[in-house]
């Protein structure tokens, strides 16, 4: 789950974090009044989106101007014209694809006097299992870029679970940004802060960038985007609250109500699969013989009528899908429970494209049966490669 950048100060701050002063706001009124109330004389004004690249993005309508996702305003004048411009315009960036994302909310927030600006992220490893903090000198530009042309700018280290967080690592982090004296002392409380509040609210991504040295010779969190593990929201109610489900996609939004692992995807095969693995797999071999599947969607292993049922809707309700792919072994899942699902869902919902069931494993001859006397026009295939060759045939037919 993602949060607005807002929201993710907030809650470095009750960890001790130094953010700015800044205000969430909704109107071009209430931007206003909050650059009232932050005094001046600099403000930042920014779009919250769940989305990177905000200061380089650009909005589609011409009304909104060209400056980007986040502008700075001399006065309160301002402010309250880059809201109105803002505020319901389509804000396009590099991790928004061309749709964009339509801007709800802003955050009005203090300027700040930028001397350095530095890139520090904590994430789980999973090499090691741990904790790692990602360290650069090149804040503000997009990480991925940095790894490509200069890694060796990049310092990584993990942190024993055993030991937990040490005034070492902090010292690791000082060197790294170059930084002695006082603001070496800033970033070891910092790291540890941090730290804190990456393990306390079971996030699975904390990126700050850039953080800064004011010319004040003060660190400050300018930005910061963050990401819980979901498996553990059942343990943090209040950070539930903060999920906007306007920025999420709305048949995704459907799936995590029956617990079904999906992703919308841009393609045009809808894919309805048991197991990860099998999930990607199904994916690249669509791709290999010329479409574009449109949704990763795992049922998983312990899938029942109801989920099956619920996952064929949210795949028809897919105006870009024009086949449908379902591919089950059954192992733990029982290829008669689909073919069930199946049925039931079709029947709700009908069926208007293609749809090719390739099904394995546990009751595949029940399941078969139920889907043979079904009375639907179903394509069957023997196995992966004639399923994925079958239903890419049929999108292209009826193209």
């Amino acid at each position: 789950m993602n949060i607005h950048e807002y929201q993710a100060k907030a809650l470095l701050k009750k960890y001790g974090a130094p953010v700015s002063r800044g205000v969430a706001v909704f109107s071009a009124e209430e931007a206003e009044k909050a650059a009232n109330e932050l005094g001046g004389p600099l403000w930042v004004v920014k779009s919250q989106i769940h989305a990177g690249g905000r200061g380089k993005g650009k909005f589609k309508e011409e009304a909104a101007g060209e400056k980007g996702g986040v502008r700075l305003a001399k006065s309160v004048e301002e402010v309250k014209t880059f809201a109105g411009q803002m505020l319901g315009s389509t804000l396009v960036t590099i991790q928004t694809g061309p749709a964009g994302k339509q801007v709800n909310r802003l955050y009005i927030e203090d300027g700040s006097d930028i001397e350095k600006e530095f890139y520090l992220s904590l994430l789980v490893d999973r090499d090691t299992s741990r904790v790692a903090f990602v360290v650069s000198t090149e804040g503000g530009m997009d990480i991925e870029e940095v790894a490509h042309s200069t890694p060796e700018k990049i310092v990584t280290f993990s942190v024993d679970p055993a030991s937990g967080i040490q005034g070492f690592h902090g010292r690791k982090v000082a060197k790294a940004l170059g930084l002695s004296g006082d603001l070496a002392k800033q970033a070891g409380k910092l790291t540890e802060v941090l730290f804190s509040a990456f393990t306390g609210t079971d996030m699975a991504m904390l990126e700050i960038n850039p953080l800064i040295v004011t010319k004040d010779n003060q660190l400050r969190v300018l930005d910061a985007k963050v990401s819980f593990d979901s498996n553990s929201l059942f343990r943090h109610p209040d950070l539930v609250e903060l999920r906007d489900e306007t920025e999420e996609d709305a048949k995704e939004i459907e799936a995590s109500k029956y617990d079904l692992a999906y992703i919308a995807l841009d393609g045009t095969i809808g894919c309805m699969v048991n197991g990860a693995g099998l999930a990607m797999a199904t994916l690249d071999i669509i791709k290999l013989y010329g479409e574009e599947p449109a949704n990763f969607l795992d049922v998983g292993g312990g899938a029942t009528e109801e989920k099956v049922t619920a996952a064929f809707k949210i795949i028809t309700a897919d105006p870009q899908v024009k086949g449908i792919l379902v591919n089950i072994f059954g192992g733990i899942m029982k290829c008669d429970v689909i073919a069930r699902g199946v049925l039931a869902a079709v029947k709700a919902v009908g069926l208007q494209v293609p749809l090719v069931v390739r099904l394995e494993g546990t009751n595949v001859e029940e399941g078969k049966k139920i889907i043979r006397e079904s009375g639907l026009n179903v394509i069957p295939a023997d196995d992966l490669d004639d399923a994925a060759q079958k239903i890419v045939a049929a999108v292209k037919k009826g193209a």
